[in-house]
């Protein structure tokens, strides 16, 4: 799998396990879907993403 692919599935994963953690937990969840939009958005205007980093030292490549 390549890096971008990876990124967009993780993002994907965690925002809807944080909207099943707001649906069945609690409403608070909410905050975590929040804070990854943020990061998307912030990632947008700087190119750069802490998952990127992540993920380059995990072995994904370009």
């Amino acid at each position: 799998m390549k890096l971008h692919a990876a990124l967009r599935l993780v993002a994907g994963v965690m925002l809807l396990l944080s909207l099943a953690l707001t649906y069945w937990v609690s409403p608070n969840w909410i905050f975590f879907s929040a804070f990854i939009g943020l990061n998307l958005l912030q990632s947008a205007f700087t190119c750069w993403c802490p998952m990127i980093t992540i993920l380059k030292k995990l072995g994904f490549e370009e």
